[in-house]
């Protein structure tokens, strides 16, 4: 059904997002992402009779603000794995189970959440969401708790060269480090060389200019300017101006939803002859595309980085195995094209799956023991790829450069993987 969809169509060629208004029900966000937490617990199918305390993970993300989706799509991935695990058995003869906090893009309350996770019996591990500045905000908490946690989305090279020792931090997801090259070579093959770079002001926005800027030195480039923007901005219009004058031939925009939906009706308002691509980092899809007033028009050229797609998957099998099982739990879904963010649903399917790996080579599900574990697993044929290994002592990101690819949104929000490199 996967290869089916993807060879159907259903993209629309250059014509992308604009005249975007952001209009996003923050209310009604609030109570779809609330009872989509509560909805779908453990799997009634699973037979285990050990009267043994479940293992809990917890996912401390973003459930119902402007990044909601982002948020769901990793509940989505961490609640099948956790059923297929559970299924088969658990781990140990423990069952795990999962527990949701929601910090809503808010550091402090990201540093509270992760406090009252640190400090649960049973609690092994907690599964991050989209946002670098609340990551880098917990990651003395995390330590101090000695909290594993597993990186599903943000995607600052900081979150996991963090200076701690142990390290805590794993991650299946992004590094900016790596972003930068391969968003500035993807440029580079489309005829662009000198971008203006829009980035938010945080620590995300910061961990991408250091990437993006040595990445046009080592080649021998420059960009046209650096704009910074803070969380609420809704006009982009000057800043567009001043990077169009300065001789940008590209926008290189780093940001989360509500901002990225605002630069791009701001673009598409320019006349056509002052327009230029907005090649993006990821961070733009993490929000909900389908429920802001929008028009698809020719004329505002959007590409951005991806590291999965449903429609042409790493691991044909398993990503169909893994679609099934989803169609089944989350009935909203008809076809691969129709799962929302699912880079962070891929991405925290495979970080469960490899903690439980961890916890059967530790024999324990002691926090220590397991960290230790985690760096020493064997290869794993995953959803994203194939782990060989995951982790090691001195190499805590799985991905690499090389499973990146560019994507675009089609009709509906939906997102559509370019052929790779």
């Amino acid at each position: 059904m996967i290869l089916r969809y993807f060879l159907s169509g259903g993209f629309c060629s250059r014509a992308l997002l604009a005249g975007l208004t952001v209009s996003l029900a923050l209310a009604a966000t609030d109570t779809r992402s609330e009872t989509l937490a509560a909805n779908h617990q453990l799997n009634p199918a699973f037979k285990h009779t050990s009267t043994q305390a479940p293992i809990l993970i917890g996912l401390d993300a973003d459930m119902s603000s402007a990044s909601a989706r982002s948020g769901e799509a990793i509940r989505r991935g961490i609640q099948l794995a956790i059923d297929k695990i559970n299924t088969e058995g658990g781990v140990l003869g423990r069952p795990f189970k999962l527990i949701v906090r929601d910090h809503r893009g808010i550091p402090a309350r990201g540093r509270d959440n992760i406090d009252q996770l640190g400090q649960m019996q049973d609690l092994l591990a907690v599964v991050g969401g989209i946002h670098t500045p609340v990551a880098l905000h917990e990651l003395p908490l995390i330590h101090k708790h000695k909290l594993i946690y597993l990186g599903a989305w943000a995607a600052g090279t900081p979150v996991v060269d963090n200076g701690f020792n142990p390290n805590y931090v794993f991650r299946v997801s992004v590094r900016d480090q790596f972003a930068g090259e391969f968003l500035i070579d993807a440029a580079l093959k489309d005829g662009f060389s000198r971008p203006g770079l829009l980035l938010e002001r945080t620590g995300w926005g910061r961990s991408n200019e250091k990437a993006i800027l040595e990445a046009l030195e080592k080649r021998g480039l420059h960009a046209a300017g650096v704009e910074w923007f803070n969380w609420g901005t809704t006009d982009f219009s000057a800043t567009y101006n001043k990077l169009n004058t300065a001789g940008a031939d590209f926008i290189m925009l780093v940001c989360n939803p509500r901002e990225g939906l605002i630069a791009l009706r701001d673009m598409a308002k320019l006349t056509p002859e002052r327009r230029i691509p907005i090649i993006s980092h990821w961070g733009i899809t993490g929000g909900d595309i389908e429920a802001v007033s929008m028009n698809i028009i020719d004329g505002v050229d959007l590409t951005f980085l991806q590291t999965f797609s449903f429609l042409d998957p790493f691991n044909p099998l398993r990503a169909e195995q893994v679609f099934k099982a989803y169609r089944k739990a989350f009935p909203d879904v008809r076809e691969p094209g129709d799962i929302f963010a699912p880079v962070g649903t891929a991405h925290a399917y495979d970080l469960v799956h490899l903690l439980a790996q961890a916890v059967e080579k530790a024999g324990t599900a002691e926090r220590p023991a397991v960290r230790n574990a985690l760096e020493t697993l064997g290869r794993y044929e995953g959803l994203v790829r194939t782990y060989d290994p995951p982790f090691t002592a001195t190499r805590h990101d799985a991905l690499t450069r090389d499973d990146f690819r560019m994507a675009r949104f089609g009709r509906n929000g939906k997102i559509f993987p370019l052929p790779r490199e």
